[in-house]
């Protein structure tokens, strides 16, 4: 059972689970973790993390950087910073096209700004993708497949691609323009993406630091968005989220990589 919140910040609906607030304490915040695949991996991290786990009450509004710069400040004030980061913020299935794109990637990207800089040496990201990214990818136009596969597309490149994507589907144009149906699909292919991007940077920026990010898939998991049928419970989908959250200090692999059942799937 998870233990009950230890102190909160009503002001921005955190809560610190197993508690010392200390700023040498180990400190992971998981967004998104109200119910379902964000709340899984913080249940799994307060038996197995050495340290203060913290997460949203709520959803963090991901597309408002005010709402999202309440956390990193609270976590620079209190920890001055973060060893780790689970980001599963903007999950939830939308019903509109345009929405999946704003509140996934764009939304996962915010939180990654504000975030990333943060981060401790030798800390651990966790995005929460799927693998249905890889679906919408192979949906995709060729000239759309090469793009996102290139070693060295840009993030802007890719907020420019995305974008695409919102524009040709209000203009009722995106399957002509080699874009597939799945919005849920194209957007966690950004997220995908994005992640290598940032992996990218951080080995630029910060090589010495030995920090490792990656992108993962919970699989199909039994929540309220893919239902009872579903083949996973919540504690088998955060196997792999708390798997890379939790790599040893000296790992160096996997870094910048799609993972699913613990291993890397290739892109």
């Amino acid at each position: 059972m998870i233990p009950k919140p230890a102190s909160a910040c009503p002001t921005t609906a955190l809560h610190v689970l197993k508690a010392t607030v200390s700023s040498s304490t180990p400190v992971v915040p998981v967004t998104g973790a109200k119910k379902g695949i964000g709340f899984a991996p913080a249940h799994n991290l307060c038996q197995q993390f050495l340290g203060d786990v913290v997460l949203t009450a709520q959803e963090l509004d991901i597309d408002d950087l005010q709402s999202i710069c309440a956390l990193p400040d609270f976590l620079r004030q209190e920890y001055r910073g973060l060893d780790v980061l689970v980001n599963n913020a903007g999950v939830a299935f939308k019903s509109t096209w345009i929405s999946d794109h704003e509140n996934k990637l764009f939304g996962t990207r915010n939180v990654c700004m504000e975030f990333l800089p943060l981060i401790k040496p030798q800390g651990r990201v966790v995005n929460v993708s799927s693998r249905k990214s890889f679906v919408a990818l192979e949906d995709c136009s060729p000239e759309l497949q090469e793009k996102f596969r290139r070693d060295a597309i840009t993030e802007d490149e890719l907020v420019g691609l995305m974008n695409k994507s919102v524009e040709d589907t209000k203009n009722g144009v995106h399957r002509k323009e080699g874009w597939p149906d799945t919005a849920y699909g194209v957007t966690k292919t950004g997220v995908t993406v994005l992640s290598q991007i940032h992996a990218g940077k951080l080995n630029e920026q910060r090589r010495g630091d030995k920090i490792l990010l990656n992108a993962c898939c919970p699989g199909w998991v039994r929540t309220d968005v893919a239902g009872p049928e579903a083949p996973r419970t919540l504690e088998e989908g955060a196997e792999t989220p708390v798997y890379l959250a939790l790599l040893p200090s000296d790992a160096k692999e996997p870094h910048g990589h799609f993972v699913f059942e613990k291993k890397v799937k290739q892109w």
